[in-house]
């Protein structure tokens, strides 16, 4: 297959989320006929509701600066397929990208003709395939894997990683996962088996005794929340200089690549991390720590860019994403703001409109090309709660929204586009086909 026809095929497997199959089974005999590309490598799996995205990527920033040749998984891409896989730093190209599929396809169709399969494996579980195929493929020495969904059924779950780590858990995909935060816990301490690193973020009780439950009976004593975090001062555009220690070493006052007060715990878990995969002999130093936190990127979390106005970018998609993004708005923008909003149904929408709407100066709802985006006359009516009606514009179409809000700000404010890492990515690829030059000249201040 080509590219576009790789594409296609994957796509026509049905939307990720939607056709969403939880179970390991598939995946086992999928990568069990591609000769298990996942046993030639050592790996590293994170789950959490929030934070786990900011956690890879800053482990990943952390391992190539200690000169460790890594795969990074990530999901969802903003704008190009391949950004969920990336070999150092890189991420791979479309011809390679189209091999890999191809090999999975024809591998798919053989087993569906053995009977080894009674239905093609889904969008996801392809995806994670082909990610495992090309770090195998380009020799990695570390593979770090972002969880798709949960933890205990997920794909990711089949690498079977050596080191694990759990960021922050909070209610979010109850539809799959559970109503309360102790069974979302579950799902999630289930990547926590015998003989793995556990290293575990701040939780709130209720997550932490079904973390500590699951860890002891498995014969795992995990590292909580092992860091002390002071803050020395904050930059101009919201990264925090903090000074941290751990049980092992002492950073001080290092620069976070990423924005936002809510990276402590992050950054903090993956410097834990990144220790850990030391004592199991990866050369990780305290130089390559501190430049990789302060190196680290994450596109669309707190991304900013440069303009007149600025844009900022941060795929707050629940509760606790739009609540950090509403602290950050209100301590380093002073200027007024203009939100784009368009977010998926099944989100608690009320709550993140209640952190987010009351900030914006102007509000313009949009829908992304999604089949679970919330309809506008859904998010119209919750918005009319906290703000008048002549602050807020309907747009169904994302790249007009986007317009829109370019005409309406004035050049020293700022448009927020939130809600969904879907809207992000038609939005970032709207504007890279527009005339506003500080995107489409690629000019980001990181």
């Amino acid at each position: 297959m080509q590219f576009d026809e790789a594409l296609r095929y994957l796509l026509s497997l049905g939307h990720e989320t939607l056709a969403l199959k939880l179970g390991l089974k598939t995946t086992e005999v999928l990568l069990q006929a591609l000769q298990d590309p996942q046993t030639h490598f050592p790996s590293v799996q994170i789950a959490g509701t929030n934070g786990k995205g900011s956690t890879a990527a800053v482990l990943e920033s952390i391992a190539r600066a200690a000169g460790i040749k890594t795969g990074l998984f990530t999901s969802p891409h903003l704008v190009h397929i391949t950004e969920r896989i990336r070999i150092d730093g890189r991420h791979i190209s479309e011809r390679e990208f189209a091999e890999l599929a191809t090999t999975v396809r024809n591998t798919v169709e053989q087993l569906l003709a053995d009977g080894q399969l009674t239905a093609p494996p889904t969008f996801f579980e392809q995806i994670t395939a082909i990610a495992l195929l090309a770090f195998k493929q380009a020799n990695i020495e570390l593979a770090i894997l972002e969880t798709g969904l949960g933890g205990r059924l997920d794909s990711t779950t089949v690498a079977e990683a050596q080191t694990v780590g759990i960021t922050s858990i909070a209610l979010d995909h109850q539809e799959y996962l559970g109503d309360t935060l102790a069974e979302i816990a579950a799902e999630k301490a289930a990547i926590i088996r015998p003989g793995v690193t556990a290293v575990i973020a701040p939780q709130a009780p209720a997550a932490l005794e079904v973390i500590l439950n699951r860890s002891a009976s498995v014969g795992v004593h995990p590292r909580i929340n092992g860091s002390d975090a002071r803050l020395q001062r904050v930059t101009g555009d919201g990264r925090m200089v903090v000074t941290f220690a751990t049980a092992y070493d002492c950073y001080e006052e290092v620069v976070f690549g990423l924005r936002g007060r809510h990276q402590f715990s992050n950054v903090s878990l993956a410097v834990q991390l990144a220790e850990s995969l030391r004592e199991r002999g990866f050369q990780i130093s305290r130089e390559a720590i501190i430049n990789g936190v302060e190196g680290a990127q994450h596109p669309g979390r707190l991304e900013l860019i440069d303009g007149r106005p600025q844009l900022l970018f941060d795929g707050a998609h629940n509760p606790a994403g739009a609540l950090a993004l509403r602290e950050y708005l209100d301590e380093f923008v002073t200027g007024p703001v203009t939100m784009v909003f368009g977010a998926m149904r099944e989100k608690n929408l009320e709550e993140m409109a209640g952190s987010l709407f009351p900030r914006a100066h102007s509000l313009i709802l949009t829908r992304p090309e999604n089949p679970r985006a919330a309809a506008l006359e859904t998010l119209q009516r919750i918005a009319r709660n906290t703000l008048d009606q002549e602050r807020i514009t309907l747009e169904p179409l994302a790249g007009k929204a986007i317009d829109i809000a370019l005409q309406q700000t004035p050049p020293d404010g700022l448009i927020c586009v939130t809600g969904s890492l879907y809207l992000i990515g038609e939005i970032q690829t709207a504007l890279k086909h527009s005339e506003f030059g500080p995107f489409a000249k690629s000019q980001r201040s990181h």
